[in-house]
């Protein structure tokens, strides 16, 4: 039988990205379905946690996620332009934010065709691989046709039912902070939540017990 997981992701979280190609080499490895459940960054959910934190928090995350992809032997540069518009001197979030909404609900509509694992990986990989300009050209319309997605599709759904997509990615993080987390990427397999990048194989030796094989 089938397993089934839910991972909870964000298309501003470097953590996400670098564990998104090992989630959907488990689902090719393993007879395996993982349901991507997108949710907003923390700087929309909570525009001054990076005020907050310790003066050290910025620079380190940025240090250990270069380290963690030089390790594995993934590609990774800073985002141009990232995602969420930030003031990295004073760590403050803009007003005005042009990427992340659209990018987040046309996620969740890949979701709800069963493609939202792909489009992640595909546009995490524009965004964090060092595409510069990725938001441009027709780089997000070539990365949804590799997820076997239509761009304008997901562009017009997210435009037209903001409001609704909107309600399924609040849904989304209430259902992660119940599995008992509230960061990404966070994986959940039977209600039990396996937070980072560094607990995928903890989290395969759990699905294994269960009942996880290989196809």
């Amino acid at each position: 039988m089938t397993l089934q997981a839910d991972v909870y992701w964000s298309f501003r979280s470097p953590y996400s990205y670098l564990a998104t190609r090992r989630y959907v080499a488990l689902t090719q490895k393993y007879d395996l379905r993982i349901n991507q459940r997108f949710v907003y960054p923390l700087a929309i959910r909570e525009p001054d946690f990076f005020e907050k934190n310790h003066p050290n928090w910025l620079g380190y995350t940025f240090r250990d996620m270069f380290r963690v992809a030089q390790h594995m032997g993934i590609p990774m540069a800073p985002p141009n332009p990232d995602p969420i518009v930030q003031d990295m001197k004073t760590r403050k979030i803009a007003d005005e934010q042009p990427y992340i909404f659209e990018l987040t609900r046309m996620g969740q509509a890949a979701s709800r065709r069963g493609k939202g694992l792909e489009f992640a990986n595909e546009v995490s990989q524009l965004i964090w691989g060092g595409t510069a300009g990725w938001h441009e050209g027709d780089h997000l319309a070539s990365a949804a046709v590799r997820a076997g997605l239509n761009l304008k599709e997901l562009r017009a759904e997210a435009k037209s039912q903001a409001e609704e997509l909107d309600a399924e990615i609040a849904d989304n993080q209430k259902a992660l902070e119940a599995a008992g987390h509230w960061g990404v990427p966070t994986l959940v397999f039977e209600g039990e939540p396996f937070f980072g990048q560094d607990r995928i194989e903890l989290a395969v030796w759990r699905m294994q017990q269960k009942g996880l094989v290989e196809r």
